[in-house]
């Protein structure tokens, strides 16, 4: 596009993979957001830096309380704050360890932090450009770092109804909504998230080994039955009514619940009333947002969100094409981990021994008090990588000291001697 329209006439390209081996891809279905988000934060990242992302403002602040009162030390940002808060903060993320920066996508650009251990999405973004880039600022250091993202039914609603409402021309609309779509594929994948994701980019790849999908296969389901009661419901309640309905409410219907609402417009006496009482609501609200993701309903923005039928919703109707969809996860219980070994060391200080784990924390400890007096990003000083390898051979010397890699001259000038004090002094340590 930029060769286009610059005209430019043999122009050089650089192109590299957009592959990022080193971040792992999770995708969870959306329940109670803000308590998913600390679980995965506490069994996975306790004491890492990371980057939440938000879509309001309101909500950065209320996240970033929640978790500040649960322990987490985490920070807002957003481009309603005050310039020297947002300034601030951002200062304290980039130079503290362990901060965790809750923010709206106004955070991020320009931003070179390089051992965000993850990047969390609380709500979906607009397309699957910015959840790459966004996703990217995790894991720079080349160590091993996460993408997570919690999305839901009423993540599919908004995105649709901001393209709908936009005043945008309709082929411009056409264009988002397409990239929308592709997130969705995305969202509601059962294969390898990273073979998708490359796909998108036009990069070919093999099954990764490290996504959730590839490390858990998600269970799929014939839903085409299930998928054609929902739609005939939405379809009957419109010839009845002469309008639509929320989704809630053609579940009551699906379900069987006699409501107020039911009962007021006589949809106890739909032929589709209760033909869906074997599902519960949980499961007829995954239904539906997998629907949604596949066009096969869509939310009418103009009409109070009420659920409509597509061009889409036809073959499906028929039994023309099979609806298979992933099983609805249960509710929140205890979490499994799947990745193995510590979260809150890097790869290389995880496979240190005891004693040079040891070393490894008293060298970050001394690096972050060296950062706050000299108000530098930790690892501007050294990488947890270096420390790693220091940890790892205890030199003894200059000479041994400067045999590490990551550790010039002027490093070893600054900050030689105290790193072997720390290294002498945590040896002495352990032998006593």
């Amino acid at each position: 596009d930029i060769i286009e329209r610059l005209q430019l006439q043999d122009a050089r390209l650089f192109i590299s993979s957009f592959d990022r081996p080193n971040i792992r891809y999770t995708i969870v279905e959306k329940r109670e957001a803000t308590a998913q988000l600390l679980r995965f934060i506490r069994d996975e990242h306790l004491g890492d830096a990371g980057i939440v992302y938000c879509q309001s403002r309101k909500k950065v602040e209320e996240t970033a309380a929640w978790l500040c009162d649960s322990g987490i030390p985490a920070l807002p940002y957003h481009a309603g704050l005050d310039a020297r808060v947002r300034q601030a903060n951002q200062d304290q993320f980039l130079r503290s360890e362990g901060v965790v920066m809750v923010a709206t996508i106004a955070f991020g650009m320009g931003i070179d932090k390089p051992d965000v251990r993850f990047v969390a999405h609380l709500d979906m973004p607009k397309n699957i450009e910015g959840y790459y880039q966004e996703t990217g600022r995790a894991g720079r250091d080349g160590e091993p770092a996460d993408a997570w993202m919690c999305y839901g039914l009423q993540d599919v609603v908004n995105q649709r109804r901001m393209i709908d409402e936009s005043p945008a021309e309709e082929t411009f609309k056409q264009g988002l909504r397409g990239k929308l779509e592709a997130l969705l594929g995305l969202a509601e994948a059962t294969d390898c998230r990273r073979v998708r994701l490359l796909r998108y980019f036009g990069e070919d790849s093999q099954s990764c080994g490290n996504c959730d999908n590839c490390l858990q296969a998600p269970e799929v389901w014939d839903a085409t039955d299930a998928a054609r009661k929902l739609l005939s419901t939405i379809y009957r309640v419109q010839q009845l009514s002469g309008f639509g309905f929320g989704a809630g409410h053609i579940i009551d219907i699906l379900r069987g619940k006699v409501t107020d609402k039911v009962a007021q417009r006589s949809h106890q006496g739909l032929s589709t009333f209760g033909i869906g009482a074997d599902l519960s609501e949980s499961q007829w609200r995954s239904v539906l947002r997998q629907l949604l993701a596949i066009d096969a309903v869509k939310v009418d923005a103009q009409a109070f969100n009420t659920l409509a039928l597509t061009a889409g919703s036809r073959a499906v109707l028929r039994g023309e094409v099979p609806v298979h969809l992933r099983v609805a996860a249960p509710k929140m219980g205890k979490h499994r981990t799947l990745r193995t070994g510590s979260a809150t060391l890097p790869k290389v200080a995880a496979e240190l021994d005891v004693a040079a784990q040891a070393r490894f924390a008293a060298l970050k400890a001394w690096r972050a008090s060296v950062a706050r007096e000299h108000n530098l990003p930790a690892y501007v000083i050294f990488h947890d990588a270096t420390l790693a390898a220091i940890a790892h051979s205890a030199p003894q010397s200059l000479d041994a000291l400067q045999g590490i890699s990551g550790i010039g001259a002027r490093k070893l000038e600054a900050y030689g001697a105290a790193v072997l004090a720390v290294v002498t002094g945590q040896a002495c340590e352990i032998a006593g």
